[in-house]
């Protein structure tokens, strides 16, 4: 379980970022596609190596399904609202009742599915490694967000700065090709007022979200014996 542990981490928090990076670096922008792909199923490898051989591993991943499918009907009813999302929620209680790799894979698959209506470019892999790693995050910090609204709501507001500040690397490197950092406090500061209502919507939408779907997603966990991975 170690080893899967830091398997986990290691794809997560460097082999995904690397491939989007270096996608956006070193290939033209048609080949987001191939890149969006490669993030998607690497995305889904520490998922399915945690759970291939745990009974209960199918009912997890309908669940699991749902919420990616919830996260995208629920950006494209919002479509009228800018910045008004409920995917980070959504991505964030994934995370907190069923662990970081399905928290990940909820963010990854929800940005890359949702952008079929939205429109697909080289921005979709970096959507699909901030929102992952949002989830991910949420499920290292599954206990403590579970007991405390207070934590919860302030993890809402380091999503969206985190979210922001990711959105802001990919613009960058698509303006100049490399990371130019005058450049990028430049994108931060303009973003700021984005960056805060969709902060204030996270929180919104999480203070009222986690109490009806984590009660429905753990009388399910108990009912049909599922474990997350924290």
């Amino acid at each position: 379980m170690k080893a899967k542990k830091w398997v986990s981490y290691g794809i997560f928090c460097l082999l995904i970022p690397a491939v989007v990076a270096g996608g956006a670096l070193l290939f033209e922008e048609k080949q987001y596609a191939w890149v969006s792909l490669c993030a998607a199923v690497l995305a889904c490898v520490p998922f399915f190596l945690h759970f291939e051989r745990k009974t209960g591993s199918t009912q997890t991943l309908i669940l699991v399904a749902a919420m990616v499918a919830l996260s995208v009907v629920g950006r494209i009813l919002f479509t009228p609202l800018p910045g008004f999302k409920p995917v980070t929620a959504l991505v964030v209680i994934t995370g907190m009742y069923f662990g970081g790799e399905a928290g990940f894979m909820t963010g990854a698959l929800s940005a890359v599915i949702s952008n079929f209506w939205f429109g697909q470019g080289p921005w979709t892999p970096f959507q699909m490694v901030s929102w992952g790693l949002i989830g991910f995050i949420a499920g290292l910090l599954a206990s403590p967000l579970r007991r405390s609204s207070i934590l919860l709501a302030v993890y809402g507001l380091f999503s969206g700065a985190l979210f922001s500040l990711l959105m802001d690397t990919w613009t960058v490197l698509w303006q100049d090709g490399y990371f130019n950092l005058s450049r990028y406090w430049g994108y931060v500061l303009s973003s700021l007022p984005w960056m805060a209502v969709y902060a204030l919507s996270n929180v919104i939408f999480l203070l009222l979200f986690t109490p009806l779907v984590g009660k429905v997603l753990e009388r399910i966990k108990t009912k049909y014996g599922l474990q997350g991975r924290r």
